[in-house]
């Protein structure tokens, strides 16, 4: 029971900074974190739909598919981080006056936060949804690395935001993707001593 306390109270938590990252620091500039957030903001954009709903149109039809090439666990994990980041970006996005010191300055604490967040829900059993569903499912029936994958959908997303907002944002949103990761990869392979049965799994299960 505590195991599984612990487990879900790292996933609320990494989902929540996930969806501050996006709301006060990305979301403003509309700089995407991720393939998912890219669509997010161009249906935003297109249709005026508050950013937390956008999120959710973007994950929901990945989210369906999960299930059957991740099994049950993993797909509910997943649902409630998706869950607690839109509507976290929900509240934030309508409630907060965003104070901005510089675009680099929310661009770094928005890759810091974003990217600790998705290695807590990773290291929970979970993922932030959105483009690493349709990654890994490719990547498994492709036999091909899903980290390619992934960063050729969020390519091609984040090329089509630029074209339709501003070509700048895909400079800033690459940049988010190099730290962001690299802040994955760190808390991925970070030893915890209470709670070292935190770690990945992407078996289905």
């Amino acid at each position: 029971m505590k195991k599984k306390l612990i487990i879900y109270v790292c996933l609320l938590f990494g989902a929540s900074l996930q969806g501050i990252a996006m709301s006060l620091f990305l979301f403003p500039h509309s700089i995407p974190s991720g393939g998912a957030a890219g669509i997010a903001i161009l249906i935003n954009h297109w249709f005026h739909l508050s950013l937390g709903f956008s999120l959710w149109l973007a994950n929901i039809v990945f989210l369906l598919f999960a299930l059957k090439y991740f099994g049950f666990t993993w797909t509910i994990r997943t649902i409630i981080s998706v869950a607690t980041t839109s509507t976290i970006v929900s509240i934030l996005t309508s409630q907060i006056v965003h104070p901005h010191v510089h675009i680099l300055v929310d661009l770094a604490a928005g890759s810091l936060l974003f990217g600790i967040g998705v290695g807590l829900l990773i290291r929970a059993g979970a993922s932030s949804g959105g483009m690493v569903i349709p990654a890994l499912m490719i990547a498994s029936y492709k036999k091909w690395s899903p980290g390619k994958v992934m960063m050729g959908i969020n390519m091609f997303i984040f090329l089509l935001t630029a074209f339709v907002i501003d070509y700048k944002i895909v400079v800033f949103a690459i940049i988010c993707q190099f730290f962001s990761t690299n802040i994955i990869d760190f808390i991925y392979t970070l030893k915890f001593q209470n709670i070292s049965f935190l770690s990945a799994n992407w078996r289905k299960r």
